[in-house]
């Protein structure tokens, strides 16, 4: 089975909406290593994380971290041994327009 080492998905979420930073292609499963998190103001926000088993609304469930403070000009970085399949997506959200998330892991076809 392929695997491609990469960069799964990256954003820079508008304040309080809930986004998608990946999605899991067709014919796909996916193995995601580390997820940071980026405080690009100085003042203190705060984030969400969610993984939707094959796209489905979101549910209280569904959330790895919820309400999780961030220091101002600071970064948060989450060793996560998430693994996805086809359709799964994982999502985040964010106080404000001031954090950057990137997703890393491997993706296995």
């Amino acid at each position: 089975m392929p695997q491609a080492h990469k960069v799964l998905g990256q954003s820079n979420p508008s304040a309080t909406t809930l986004t998608t930073l990946y999605t899991v292609s067709s014919g796909v499963q996916a193995a995601c290593s580390s997820i940071n998190i980026a405080n690009l103001a100085s003042t203190a926000a705060s984030f969400r994380i969610a993984v939707r088993p094959a796209g489905a609304s979101i549910v209280n469930a569904h959330y790895q971290m919820y309400d999780v403070s961030i220091p101002g000009n600071d970064s948060i970085n989450i060793v996560s041994g998430m693994t996805l399949g086809a359709g799964d997506v994982v999502s985040v959200y964010a106080s404000t327009a001031n954090l950057a998330f990137s997703l890393y892991g491997c993706e296995i076809s």
